[in-house]
């Protein structure tokens, strides 16, 4: 279900130039387009953290699917930019659950280090629903036209969702039955005691930036970049898209050795963090890149961005398991948020220089590109230099 969420939230990157194309959105609406789906994860996230520690994350997740299904299929028939950011929104909310989801069943499996790395790969799994969202969805595109590909993605969500309640478990055979000791009005105000514990702001000022700059790049403008400045059609879009997503589990699956190899969480974070700012520093500066140079870079990106696994570990750590999902949709709110902002930035930015034959200049999008560079070194300064919690 992760990895449907996945492809959800990428669904527009290969095919969003044709989707704007096709109904006349220029650049900043695209951008909120891509947005809207973060912005019904952040909305979504205090309810979602309350219910999955009150209901668990099995019944949670085949509740809200209906929603997922219902946005898949109606942005397919979307006439306007209105229309698709609505069917985007409802898709988000059926989806607010996924993610954190995986991180709580994997804190009820496992412990210790061993949750860490079940966490890790999971996620690294998961983005099998990019890979979809790459080559394939831009096959079928050319095959289907995109409302086709995009109503396919709403029959994979209904097929995720029958494996879902097949075979998804909240806990190990033998676990005791959750017991819900909170009233609801507890509930709320233990929310409260998550945003108020000493440490967390510096993982949210993390969190905010760290999965989104890759996000924005990933899910949003690699496409039209790719597009206006390199000239690549849908095809060929999708098979940079491809080779960036396969930079994410290469980068996710060696994360706990690279962690000890650094010595520590705090230097793994931080270096991955400024690679990712570097990279990203590199497309913005850098005029003229040939598209080996700039494939190569966007696809660093994707490999440096694993780090942001190890912050939702950090973040697990500093609060007790009833409260364990409330923890990770706090720290999720900080990355919806920023999930949601930067691609609207980002548009604003590329927006601000008029079409030349239809397509912006490279000068757009490497304003763009520094712009998520410059987010990301605020982001990480603030989880260097902010106070710790406890014992940390």
């Amino acid at each position: 279900m992760t990895a449907i969420s996945q492809l959800h939230r990428a669904s527009l990157s290969a095919l969003g130039p044709d989707v704007a194309r096709d109904l006349g959105m220029p650049p900043a609406a695209l951008g909120a387009a891509g947005a809207a789906f973060f912005f019904a994860l952040m909305a979504g996230q205090i309810p979602v953290g309350i219910a999955l520690d009150r209901i668990g994350p099995r019944r949670l997740t085949l509740w809200l699917a209906p929603a997922a299904v219902a946005g898949a299929a109606l942005q397919a028939f979307a006439h306007d930019a209105t229309q698709l950011w609505l069917a985007r929104f409802l898709m988000g909310i059926g989806c607010s659950a996924a993610f954190m989801s995986l991180v709580v069943l994997c804190t009820s499996w496992a412990k210790g280090a061993e949750s860490t790395r079940l966490l890790t790969r999971g996620f690294a799994l998961s983005q099998m629903g990019l890979v979809v969202a790459g080559p394939p969805l831009a096959i079928l595109a050319v095959w289907s036209g995109w409302r086709g590909a995009l109503l396919a993605t709403a029959l994979v969500t209904v097929a995720g969702t029958i494996w879902w309640w097949r075979d998804a478990r909240d806990a190990p055979e033998g676990t005791p039955p959750r017991q819900v000791r909170e009233t609801l009005l507890e509930a709320f105000i233990g929310q409260f005691t998550v945003w108020a514990t000493p440490g967390l702001g510096r993982l949210l000022s993390m969190h905010s930036v760290g999965y989104a700059a890759a996000a924005t790049v990933l899910t949003v403008w690699a496409g039209p970049y790719l597009r206006d400045v390199q000239g690549l059609d849908a095809t060929g879009r999708g098979w940079v898209l491809l080779a960036m997503v396969a930079g994410l589990p290469a980068g996710l699956l060696p994360l706990p050795r690279i962690e000890r190899a650094l010595g520590g969480r705090l230097r793994t974070v931080v270096t991955g963090a400024l690679s990712s700012a570097a990279l990203l520093a590199a497309l913005a500066l850098v005029p003229g890149l040939p598209l080996w140079a700039a494939t190569l870079l966007l696809v660093g990106l994707c490999v440096t961005s694993a780090y942001p696994v190890l912050v939702v570990a950090e973040n697990r750590a500093l609060f007790p398991d009833h409260m364990a999902g409330r923890a990770a949709t706090t720290l999720n709110l900080a990355q919806v948020l920023g999930s949601a902002a930067l691609p609207l930035g980002v548009g604003w930015v590329v927006g601000a220089w008029p079409e030349v034959g239809g397509m912006r200049p490279e000068a757009a999008y490497r304003a763009g590109f520094g712009l998520i560079a410059f987010c990301l070194v605020l982001g990480v300064s603030g989880y260097a230099y902010l106070p710790r919690g406890r014992g940390r």
